[in-house]
């Protein structure tokens, strides 16, 4: 009776037993476990082709070229958020018109510089003016008054 072939074993050879010299370590390897280093290294025998690390992936198609990865030029830096821009809006909440100064220096170094943080200009601007404006309104309210109590010296008579 005849067995099919075994495919991890195509040679037939018969496994190591234990006990045996070498069993479980693979060839190269003296019975201390450390490789044998008999043979100094030597490279491959040279064909005068360059190497070409897609010669042994893909098989050989006439007139078909294998493309090359392209290299990047360089390293983009990503845009960044404009720092006035950022201190604009932070300054809108803090002193008005410095965030009316800051903002508008932002926008025009976005213009010149192409960075990100244009709306945010804008937000420092905006919140800006409209803070300065309500400040102005009460110093004009607080000064009317001071004036109107002024003109009346507090008595009730007409005389």
């Amino acid at each position: 009776m005849t067995y099919p072939q075994d495919p991890y074993n195509p040679q037939g050879q018969q496994p190591q037993q234990p006990g045996q010299p070498g069993y479980g370590q693979p060839s190269g390897y003296d019975q201390s476990g450390y490789p044998q280093y008999d043979q100094p290294y030597s490279a491959p025998p040279s064909t005068g082709a360059p190497y070409d690390p897609y010669a042994q992936q893909q098989p050989y198609q006439p007139g078909y070229q294998q493309p090359y990865a392209q290299q990047p030029y360089g390293y983009v830096q990503p845009r960044g958020t404009n720092t006035m821009a950022i201190l604009a809006l932070v300054f809108a909440f803090v002193f008005s018109p410095v965030a009316i100064v800051l903002g508008h220096m932002a926008k025009k170094q976005i213009k010149q510089t192409g960075e990100d943080g244009d709306g945010l200009a804008t937000a420092g601007l905006v919140i800006g003016y409209i803070f300065t404006g309500f400040f102005l309104l009460y110093c004009c309210g607080v000064f009317g008054l001071g004036m109107f109590g002024a003109m009346t010296d507090g008595s009730t008579s007409s005389y």
